[in-house]
């Protein structure tokens, strides 16, 4: 059991999650403190903040005017794009390249392609056949 655990831990694909949890973690701060500090104060010049510093769209209500402040949303949207933008460029794009240079390399291209597996149908076809060879036609009824 202890063997299993060690080696599920000592893949690849696990450590590899991990470096891109701690990466995205420390990114967030960065890419939060960028949407605060540049794209919030962008934002404000077209739309005029309240007095908690929210951006939002103003409705008249039944007991006085409703907010909704869509600054949060803005943030989180702008944040996640940023966020996905630096992990598909730093991250992604350079690995593939990678992986492509390798299969060159290798003498694997793309153009080379697996063969395709029969269907359900196909195999069901050649193991009747096969019956058909071992036992005979005849014994089909």
């Amino acid at each position: 059991m202890i063997q299993g655990f060690k080696e599920f831990i000592l893949r690849g694909n696990v450590i590899d999650l991990a470096v891109a949890v701690v990466i995205g973690a420390a990114f967030t701060a960065v890419v939060n403190a960028i949407v605060s500090s540049i794209i919030n104060p962008l934002i404000a010049i077209f739309w005029k903040p309240d007095a908690n510093g929210q951006i939002g769209i103003t409705v008249p209500g039944f007991w006085g005017d409703v907010t909704f402040p869509i600054s949060d949303l803005l943030n989180a949207i702008i944040a996640f794009l940023a966020v996905a933008l630096v992990v598909y460029f730093v991250f992604v794009y350079p690995m593939n390249r990678i992986k492509e240079r390798a299969a060159a390399r290798a003498g694997v291209s793309e153009a080379t392609e697996e063969p395709r597996l029969p269907t359900e149908q196909e195999l069901l076809v050649q193991i009747r056949d096969l019956l058909d060879k071992q036992n005979g036609p005849a014994s089909r009824a």
